[in-house]
């Protein structure tokens, strides 16, 4: 007998149309149907956010489950438990009773199990002269049998979603290892890109990257992520097919243009481009003319004020070792690799090294690649063909230009400059080379 609504001890319960619906699935199924209770059980654990379930639900009704005798479930056998609420609770690990009715009407909503009430809303089963059960009253397993399909295609559809999102996780987890990787390689290859802004793209993609998210969130962002690999992967490929091509240019410090007009790194080769650190190499033509005699101190701070910015607590620097912390704070600011400073430092010497990187320092919004201009400056350091004097100088005129054009410390720039002047005359006591001469006295020189 089915009743729409009945009166128990715990109050009056109220038919819905869910249950309503399950009644029917129920007495729908065909009668050759049988299903392993446990096979579709594992189905609907799968599947529970899908059917609405609470995992205290499906802790009674695995409880449930237990109280039928047989393990495969036939659409035309008996269906109905009847277990106490004592029963339940002991077999639901100790559930309170409060707790106990709350999820067996999840149960139920959910269209899992279909009350058999009895006229006074006890559970029990009577039994004929022959021992053969006539009428039960309790809770029925027949919508497990009859919604066995349904089960399991949501439980496909679950387990096909949890397994693209692993995968996605996968693609994210290989594309961030595979970036930081080829990010260190360009830096420590001085491949000319501009690695701090691609490293601040890289932080701005990954910072996306939430705790737990829907799959289409994640597709989302790693898209945007294998965009990255594919920029930072062609800057490399570029270089080094174009080291092959060529490799004297390569050693000259040229470097690769990117094929992309909207590409994230930044070409240092062609027309156009902006005079880097305040000096031409190439027009110096007789640097073993200049004085061997080291820079003074104040003179290159004179000439790198942007020095000053980098040491800590605003101290100031005081000595060459301070300006040698300086210079080792603006190196992975610039995105120069410690391989290119090592050699710097091999080739230069390690004051001259330090005077180079604050010389690029100070006019790094002209540079492209600070790492690649350095390789370049190294190489011509082996072959005896720089000095930072040249630099140094031509920091100072470009300063005494500005001052110029402001109307403001024009006096000071012209002392550091005729200072600097004096060292090279009077110290070196050889006349500067008519190029270096052209490159200080040019008017206007962009530094």
């Amino acid at each position: 007998m089915e009743t729409h609504f009945s009166t128990t001890p715990f109050g009056r319960r109220r038919m819905t149309l869910g249950m309503i619906s399950s009644q029917v699935t129920a007495r729908a199924v065909s009668k050759d149907v049988t299903v392993h209770k446990w096979h579709v059980f594992q189905d609907i654990k799968d599947a529970r956010v899908a059917l609405g379930a609470t995992d205290r639900a499906l802790a009674i009704l695995d409880a449930l489950l237990s109280f039928h005798p047989d393990t495969a479930l036939y659409a035309d056998g008996e269906l109905i438990v009847w277990p106490s609420n004592e029963q339940l609770i002991r077999r639901a690990n100790g559930m309170p009773p409060t707790t106990l009715r709350r999820h067996l009407a999840v149960l139920v909503e959910c269209g899992l199990i279909i009350r058999r009430d009895s006229p006074n809303g006890k559970r029990f089963a009577r039994k004929g002269q022959g021992g053969e059960i006539e009428q039960a009253y309790g809770f029925d397993l027949s919508p497990i049998v009859a919604r066995v399909e349904e089960f399991k295609d949501l439980a496909e559809a679950v387990r096909s979603e949890k397994k693209a999102l692993r995968l996605v996780k996968e693609r994210l987890t290989i594309c961030r290892r595979d970036i930081v990787k080829m990010i260190d390689a360009g830096i420590e290859e001085g491949v000319p890109a501009n690695w701090g802004r691609v490293q601040q793209a890289y932080q701005a993609i990954v910072g996306q990257i939430p705790r737990t998210a829907p799959r289409q969130t994640f597709e989302a962002i790693a898209e945007e992520l294998e965009g990255l690999w594919a920029e930072v992967r062609e800057a490399l490929e570029s270089f080094v097919k174009t080291q092959k091509m060529d490799a004297n240019e390569s050693r000259n410090g040229r470097h690769i243009q990117n094929s992309k007009p909207d590409s994230k790194f930044e070409s240092e080769s062609g027309p156009g481009n902006k005079d880097e650190a305040g000096g031409n190499v190439a027009d110096t033509d007789n640097v073993r003319s200049l004085p061997k005699r080291e820079l003074p101190l104040g003179i290159v701070l004179d000439a790198c004020p942007n020095t000053l910015w980098l040491v800590k607590g605003g101290g100031g620097i005081r000595n060459w070792r301070d300006f040698l912390a300086a210079a080792e704070v603006a190196r992975p600011a610039m995105g120069i690799s410690p391989s290119a400073w090592e050699e710097a430092r091999t080739e230069m010497g390690e004051q001259q090294a330090a005077i180079t990187i604050a010389a690029i320092y100070q006019r790094q919004d002209q540079i492209n690649s600070a790492g690649g201009y350095l390789r370049s400056l190294t190489d011509r350091a082996k072959a005896g063909k720089f000095s930072v004097w040249p630099m140094v100088m031509a920091l100072l005129r470009a300063k005494l230009d500005a001052s110029k054009t402001t109307g403001t410390g024009a006096e000071a720039a012209a002392v550091e400059l005729e200072t600097a002047g004096k060292i090279v005359r009077t110290e070196s006591r050889l006349e500067i080379s008519d190029a270096l001469r052209r490159s200080l006295d040019k008017p206007g020189r962009r530094s």
